[in-house]
């Protein structure tokens, strides 16, 4: 996927977000070394592997095509590509708000582990939520 047209899935994905990440943006960060960019059919995820941490940046899958095990997917490549990476332990940000993401993280393992209050725009508190790698 390019960067135009991950900008784009993004601001489908995120249409209460005060500002869906720009192709300029996925750019850039795509560009980082320890950026990796995973992708299926009408989805993506964008993680930084570093060291023995790995952190999921975004997932997006378009509305239209969710509930169909696309997301679960692209966790189990991350978590593949991670434990490839040597990393021991994953991270990622979910609005307490947003109960689908935060089922799919709990059912792919992931439990919180500390919480930030009023975090995003729309008041709701991040959650901080972390998952053991087996190597």
């Amino acid at each position: 996927m390019t960067p135009p047209a991950l900008a784009a899935l993004h601001a489908q994905c995120f249409t209460d977000a005060p500002a869906p990440w720009s192709a300029s943006g996925f750019e850039s960060i795509l560009a980082t070394p320890a950026t990796h960019l995973y992708t299926r059919p009408n989805g993506f995820l964008v993680a930084r592997h570093m060291g023995p941490e790995a952190e999921v940046l975004t997932l997006a899958v378009d509305p239209s095509a969710r509930r169909r095990g696309t997301a679960r997917a692209l966790m189990a490549q991350f978590e593949a590509g991670a434990r490839i990476a040597g990393v021991q332990e994953a991270f990622l940000d979910v609005s307490e708000s947003n109960s689908p993401a935060r089922a799919l993280y709990t059912a792919c393992g992931f439990g919180e582990v500390a919480r930030r209050p009023a975090y995003y725009g729309d008041g709701s508190a991040a959650l901080v939520l972390r998952k053991d790698i087996q190597i």
